[in-house]
């Protein structure tokens, strides 16, 4: 395969071949007198604008100035751009001097004075080169950043929701099997058939582990097996009502949350109430937001530990998949009842 010319090179020969073409358009439209050493002369500012450029940009990369601040790039670019423009202005005088190409008006001049005259010629082209350069690689290194930062947060974030999920799996788990090992002895018959409920919602356990979010309706069957497992447990003192809008069983919600908040309920809530009580679960739509609730027996108490409703890792989920656009709030209401709600975007699937 052939070496391709780098977009470098073909910005220098492109940019000096338009110098070449700019002077030659204006030689021919408004020039006064004809000069024959006008293209030997052009040709070789050309020429050697291109080798100081070159040199230029050696030097700026050698001493990394692309690396500091806006603020001192600015000033660095400002006497890179001076200091070879007196380099330019020297070299060309040296060379015109030596192939006999100055006018003579050009000759009346001391050597400085040339250079300085020179210099001011070329400093403008130099500063317009720099300030290309410059800002090209600024906007080059502004988008890496950005791009950089983009994925470090979808790493963090990756790494946020497992470790999220690998915290909420074995509490689950656990809590399940003290509901099993409780019926063992006492109705064997009754302990085989939650065994296999605890298999199926294992199953749909180790699937969310590989989702990010999944549809109401399946996080809901998997409340409704553990709650029967619960059940089995508390017997007459859990109650348990559904309010769910049908049409929201097709939005998506993150994996165990529901259950996470359901089994908060059944923990904090109606284990410590001598005659049990009431869990309700309610989905509804309220304006471009879903409403997922769960509501209990109970009374919370603002300075408790907030860690042990799960607040804490329902916030950080909501927040990594949803930024500002989710809430979740803990709160008594109707006297006797513990609310936790969670608003989430309507999604459209």
């Amino acid at each position: 395969m052939k070496n391709k010319i780098s977009a470098y090179w073909l910005c220098q020969l492109g940019g000096w071949s338009s110098y070449i073409l700019v002077y030659t358009f204006f030689y021919f439209t408004i020039r006064t007198l004809p000069s024959p050493d006008f293209f030997p002369t052009l040709f070789l500012d050309a020429i050697g604008g291109l080798c100081i450029t070159h040199v230029m940009r050696t030097f700026i990369k050698r001493y990394r100035l692309l690396n500091f601040d806006i603020r001192r790039q600015i000033i660095f670019m400002g006497l890179t751009t001076l200091f070879f423009s007196l380099i330019y202005g020297t070299l060309i005088v040296k060379v015109d001097e030596f192939l006999g190409l100055e006018s003579d008006m050009w000759k009346k001049y001391t050597f400085w004075n040339k250079v300085l005259r020179m210099s001011v010629n070329y400093f403008l082209i130099l500063l317009i080169w720099n300030l290309i350069y410059f800002t090209y690689h600024y906007v080059v290194k502004s988008r890496t950043d950005q791009l950089d930062k983009i994925r470090l947060e979808s790493l963090v974030k990756e790494l946020e929701l497992k470790t999220i999920k690998s915290h909420i799996n074995p509490h689950f788990i656990f809590n399940a099997l003290n509901s099993i090992r409780a019926l063992v002895d006492e109705n064997p018959e009754r302990a085989r058939t939650a065994i296999t409920e605890l298999s199926n919602i294992l199953r749909s356990s180790m699937q969310a582990e590989k989702l990010e979010t999944a549809p109401l309706e399946r996080e809901l069957n998997l409340v409704k097996d553990y709650l029967g497992l619960e059940h089995i447990r508390f017997e007459d003192r859990l109650n348990v009502e559904y309010d769910i809008d049908e049409d929201t069983l097709d939005q998506h919600v993150p994996p165990m949350m529901l259950q996470t908040l359901v089994e908060n309920a059944i923990k904090h809530g109606i284990s410590k109430q001598v005659n049990g009580g009431k869990i309700r679960i309610i989905s509804d739509f309220r304006g471009n937001n879903h409403e997922l609730i769960v509501q209990n027996t109970g009374h919370f108490i603002s300075d408790q530990n907030p860690e042990g409703f799960g607040i804490v890792s329902t916030q950080n989920r909501l927040k990594i998949l949803y930024g500002n656009k989710a809430a979740f709030a803990l709160q008594n209401v109707n006297g006797n009842m513990v609310e936790a709600k969670v608003v989430i975007p309507v999604l459209n699937v």
